[in-house]
């Protein structure tokens, strides 16, 4: 692997349509699937998204949480996920929005960039809410392996502004702040940086802020939390080509039917790409 994540993360877009589906394989969804909430019923789960969609989708986002909670045994799955995911042709987004200072961010990088690691993921999720600076040893650590990062900057959830939206002494909120530390990381790379920042799809319009990172923008909220793509434009306007929407409920709902998988992901793709063209 020599190219960068921002590199690969363009042409997946570009070749397979910027869509980005999670793995979230909470309780209530394998209920609905007809599955156990155990661990045959997380790999059944998980394998049968994969299997519907790696060789069609740009990314998958497996949400680590619902891995981790069947402890070990949850993580060996995540680990066969994203082995086969990425087999299948599809970038792998972890989500598991990491965030500590030093030796122990040093450790979670470790975890989720190091090449030789079972869990190695083509870009991780990570909170800036310790200082920008504490993403020192991830950041370190994705551009020697060639993977990427995606910051926390204005998420979806309402809760988010009173941190994201908090003025600094110079007059610049926090979220304008780490996006403006990702343009700097991004400087002069083509066609696309690695360091990318979480924008929700539900915020609405975004113009006072400057998108433009010159890096991919990962947007939470289309589907079950209200967004749809027709939204996209309104929100993103001028960078919405570097917009990665992810859809999670949306499309795993169709589940454990392939085929329905695979019509959903396609509706959704073919409705963001019609976004996108109107840019």
């Amino acid at each position: 692997m020599t190219d960068s994540f921002g590199t690969r993360l363009r042409r997946a877009m570009d070749e397979r349509g910027p869509l980005c589906v999670g793995i979230d394989p909470h309780a209530s969804l394998l209920t609905e699937w007809g599955l156990n909430d155990d661990v045959a019923g997380l790999e059944r789960f998980s394998r049968t998204v994969v299997e519907a969609l790696a060789d069609r989708v740009a990314v998958f986002k497996p949400q680590a949480a619902f891995f981790e909670r069947f402890g070990s045994r949850g993580v060996a799955v995540l680990e066969k996920t994203v082995e086969e995911a990425r087999a299948g042709g599809a970038l792998v987004v972890m989500d598991a929005k990491r965030g500590d200072i030093g030796s122990t961010m040093a450790a979670y990088a470790e975890a989720f960039l190091r090449k030789d690691s079972p869990l190695f993921s083509d870009a991780l999720t990570v909170s800036p809410y310790l200082g920008y600076g504490s993403l020192s040893p991830a950041i370190a650590l994705a551009r020697e392996s060639g993977a990427g990062l995606f910051v926390l900057a204005l998420t979806s959830n309402p809760e988010g502004g009173e941190v994201q939206h908090a003025v600094r002494a110079d007059g610049r909120n926090v979220g304008a702040t780490m996006l403006a530390h990702l343009a700097a990381e991004n400087t002069g790379e083509e066609p696309l940086g690695s360091f990318g920042a979480v924008v929700g799809a539900t915020l609405g319009d975004l113009s006072s802020y400057d998108l433009d990172i010159n890096g991919p923008l990962l947007a939470p909220g289309i589907g079950a939390q209200g967004a749809t793509p027709a939204d996209l434009p309104a929100v993103f306007g001028k960078v919405l080509r570097n917009v990665l929407p992810n859809v999670s409920r949306g499309v795993l709902r169709h589940g454990p039917d392939v085929g329905a998988l695979r019509e959903s992901a396609e509706r959704f793709a073919a409705e963001i790409k019609a976004a996108v063209a109107l840019v």
